[in-house]
């Protein structure tokens, strides 16, 4: 049993942002401190990925640890209220998330996935979307110079 009538939770739930994040927008940050430049939510690729880098065909999801059950200690928390609606919804968040990464990998994407919890530490962030990219980890101007070989 929900502790919040419908209608609260309902006005609870229209507050929760599906794009334009606060994490999302650290990780457009340090991308974009790389030198890398990026499209937001493309709706004509599965799961409209938060960043599409359209020349080297990767993405990069930014996801909530508790909505999208990341293996770190915020993802699983699971509600202990309303069990019956949470669990399977939090359940689908997973399933409809990894459907949508095979279904780019499929059609040639490379994906990434950047979890909220990571977002603490900047410096191995940046290393692990470098590596993403093909770059050394303390490469910045590398990373910077190819992205603007390609252009769309």
């Amino acid at each position: 049993m929900d502790t919040f009538s419908r209608d609260e939770r309902s006005a609870i739930m229209r507050r929760v942002q599906a794009r334009d994040t606060k994490p999302e927008m650290l990780v457009r940050s340090l991308v974009h401190r790389m030198g890398l430049r990026f499209s937001a939510h493309r709706s004509d690729l599965p799961g409209k990925p938060d960043l599409v880098f359209p020349c080297r065909a990767k993405v990069i999801f930014v996801h909530g640890c508790f909505w999208h059950g990341h293996n770190c200690r915020s993802g699983r928390n699971r509600p202990s209220s309303n069990q019956d609606y949470w669990i399977p919804k939090l359940d689908r968040n997973m399933a409809r998330d990894a459907a949508n990464r095979r279904r780019l990998r499929r059609e040639g994407w490379g994906v990434l996935t950047v979890w909220e919890c990571e977002l603490k530490n900047e410096p191995r962030l940046r290393g692990r979307i470098a590596r993403f990219f093909g770059e050394p980890a303390d490469s910045i101007g590398g990373v910077a110079a190819s992205a603007r070989r390609c252009v769309r």
